[in-house]
């Protein structure tokens, strides 16, 4: 198995990486848009993200990475284990690391949600569920590259089932759902394509990365890499620590996230600011205030401040504004803008 980049070993890309960390902390911020160059480390930070993860208990012999403590009501009806479960049998439970699956722009619609298993119909006259990327993406990371060229009846597909969490499949005489919740992470590049603003709404936060300019953080970058690639092990070797401190951070801040309080003076200056801002619906505000949360765990405060706010806006924000034909400005510099102006200056 391919060993993965240590997260802590990437360089710059402060912004990018911290949002991966708010996804990976509470799931429920919606997933993370990357816009950016190529070759900036996107797919290497979601990989590095992912190994860092402690593994995750599934039901053994389940295709669909099935939960455990929620396997009976969930995929039970549709994997391979349902008869032992019907009979009683306890369930057998294993460890597996976290999926990370990429979706290729040119998958097929049967490859991403799956259909009908072919060999077990011709060899045993059997009509059995071949599942597909959405179910092998539950309870991780689907990663797209490039999501902006991606064809509009996939972007629908995607759309049903980030709304629903479920994945369902109706065809050749077969009626299948199983639960498929999993962190969408996209990458694109805005010249190359605009991105459907159904889609980009899915995304809970959305980050700009650029190629570095800096003489020193481009070689640091070359450097590092060259060392992993002559001798991962080795390199991983020299970033355990660093790595298991942060893989602690995380666990923490899972265990602690839901018991952070959101004060009402920070809930209504985060409504003060998407007003000033003028998004649409309620999304922004309750995106701001769970990556908010999720960064306050992560810093192990127990009550989320202003502080929080002003690191989270932008990254929450930026995709969600109208285009203003009298303001040139770029959508960072209008949230930082309003950020001034419903918070102040920072002291």
């Amino acid at each position: 198995m391919a060993m993965a980049f240590p997260f802590s070993a990437i360089v710059g890309q402060d912004e990018m990486k911290l949002a991966l960390l708010i996804a990976a902390v509470d799931q429920g911020v919606g997933g993370v848009m990357v816009f950016g160059d190529r070759g900036t480390g996107k797919s290497t930070a979601v990989r590095a993200l992912a190994a860092l993860l402690p593994p995750m208990s599934v039901v053994k012999g389940c295709r669909f990475n099935g939960d455990p403590k929620r396997h009976q009501d969930s995929c039970a009806t549709t994997c391979d284990i349902q008869g032992k479960i019907a009979d009683g049998a306890p369930m057998e439970t294993e460890d597996a690391a976290v999926p990370v699956v990429d979706l290729p722009l040119g998958a097929t619609e049967d490859r991403v949600v799956g259909a009908l298993d072919l060999e077990r119909a011709l060899t045993q006259g059997e009509k059995a569920f071949e599942p597909g990327l959405l179910a092998r993406a539950h309870r991780g990371f689907l990663y797209i590259d490039e999501v902006n060229l991606l064809e509009d009846h996939l972007v629908d597909l995607l759309l049903d089932v980030a709304a629903s969490g479920e994945n369902v499949v109706e065809r050749e005489g077969l009626s299948v759902r199983h639960p498929a919740k999993f962190v969408l992470v996209g990458s694109g590049n805005p010249e190359e394509g605009e991105l459907r603003p159904q889609l980009l709404d899915r995304f809970g936060l959305a980050v700009e990365v650029t190629t570095p300019k800096e003489l020193e953080t481009r070689v640091s970058v070359v450097r590092r890499r060259d060392a992993f690639e002559r001798d991962p092990a080795g390199f991983l070797a020299t970033w355990q620590q660093a790595e298991a401190g942060e893989a602690q951070r995380i666990r923490e801040a899972r265990d602690r996230v839901q018991d952070v309080e959101v004060p009402d003076d920070v809930l209504n200056t985060v409504a003060k600011l998407c007003m000033t801002l003028g998004t649409d619906g309620l999304r922004g505000e309750l995106t701001v205030i769970r990556a908010a949360r999720a960064l306050a765990a992560l810093e192990g405060d127990v009550e989320v401040d202003e502080g929080h706010v002003r690191k989270v806006a932008s990254m929450a924000l930026r995709h969600r504004l109208r285009r203003d034909p009298l303001d040139e400005s770029g959508s960072t510099v209008r949230v930082e803008r309003a950020v001034v102006e419903v918070l102040g200056e920072v002291a």
